[in-house]
């Protein structure tokens, strides 16, 4: 019964793995986005491309920050949410900046070859996404 049920669970989430957004304009000229082709007027599909880092790594960067903590972040970024509560939880100190919002924090991020968001820099080491592992390592 229990693979059963995971074979089902595998093919419901694949379905969301490949779900479109579909955008497409009203006869008043709204545009609309929209999960499903609307039955009534044509639809563009749309590729959406997000920056967020889905996996952790790590590099040692050109650039030193002694012990001090930068992160490079975004308002709607749930790993940066993530990494802040962290922060805060442990009293640790750090400079944030929101890659949208700071035109310092979009320069900054654009010279260090930003991808995504979070990007944690912890001395002279680089972290692209945020672990609680992976930062305990960089931060000691």
């Amino acid at each position: 019964m229990q693979i059963l049920t995971l074979i089902l669970l595998s093919v419901f989430l694949i379905g969301l793995a490949e779900a479109e957004i579909f955008r497409w304009m009203d006869e008043n000229g709204k545009v609309h986005f929209s999960d499903k082709p609307p039955k009534t007027h044509s639809a563009e599909s749309i590729k959406l491309k997000i920056n967020t880092y889905t996996a952790v790594s790590y590099d040692t960067s050109n650039v030193d920050v002694g012990k001090k903590v930068i992160m490079y972040s975004a308002k709607w970024c749930g790993v940066c949410k993530k990494a802040s509560t962290y922060f805060k939880q442990k009293g640790i100190k750090y400079t944030e900046y929101d890659i949208d919002r700071s035109s310092i924090g979009k320069s900054q991020f654009k010279k260090l070859g930003g991808k995504g968001v979070p990007i944690i820099l912890v001395g002279k080491h680089r972290m692209n996404g945020f672990s609680v592992a992976g930062f305990e390592k960089l931060y000691q």
